[in-house]
């Protein structure tokens, strides 16, 4: 079962450059690796706000998700992208 999530991100004034970076070189090849795909993204700059929605084909996305987090590869990411995240927003999403 595919399963859809949008997220809406509040960065850190200043630091969404440095979020897109880490974002495109360490989370989405590691999201990719780990067997999610990664549907689109977007910058909103005058709000300091990054968009992506990010989807898993599988049986169980709270597993993946956890395997996600809890990989080495994920510890190892520098800065700690969490730590550039003001607030989040995150909701499963469905096509009509």
């Amino acid at each position: 079962m595919k399963t859809v999530e949008l997220r809406d991100y509040t960065i850190q004034a200043g630091q969404l450059d440095r979020f897109v970076e880490l974002w495109s070189r360490g989370i989405r090849p590691l999201h990719e690796k780990k067997g999610f795909h990664v549907e689109a993204a977007w910058r909103v700059p005058a709000e300091e706000r990054f968009v992506w929605v990010v989807s898993y084909d599988g049986p169980n996305w709270d597993a993946a998700q956890r395997a996600y987090y809890d990989s080495p590869e994920r510890k190892a990411l520098d800065p700690d992208p969490a730590a550039l995240i003001v607030s989040r927003r995150k909701s499963f999403i469905e096509g009509v």
